[in-house]
């Protein structure tokens, strides 16, 4: 039996104190995981934003959102991803 894919939409945020570099790099490794298990529809970068409230002493945060489409069991994995990144310090997953 295949499975169909389905519409996802993912926000993370990452440490606000990598240069623009490093920055970079997390969200490409994102991004190239998300093309792996599937199809990245948009990406929206919304740069540095105060956070509602203090996260790891930390009160910014670099916002990335990526709206992708992918089989069921794939986010689980993408959320693993996020939990063992030391750089992302908070993200969300949610099924359109």
């Amino acid at each position: 039996m295949t499975q169909t894919a389905n519409q996802y939409e993912t926000v993370f945020i990452v440490n606000p104190d990598l240069d623009e570099e490093q920055t970079s790099a997390v969200v490409e490794k994102f991004k190239s995981l998300i093309e792996g298990a599937g199809a990245i529809d948009t990406t929206d970068i919304w740069g540095k934003r105060k956070l509602a409230y203090e996260i790891n002493d930390k009160t910014e945060g670099y916002y990335v959102l990526i709206r992708f489409s992918s089989t069921p069991d794939f986010p689980s994995e993408l959320d693993r991803v996020y939990k063992i990144t030391e750089n992302i310090i908070r993200s969300l997953i949610i099924r359109k």
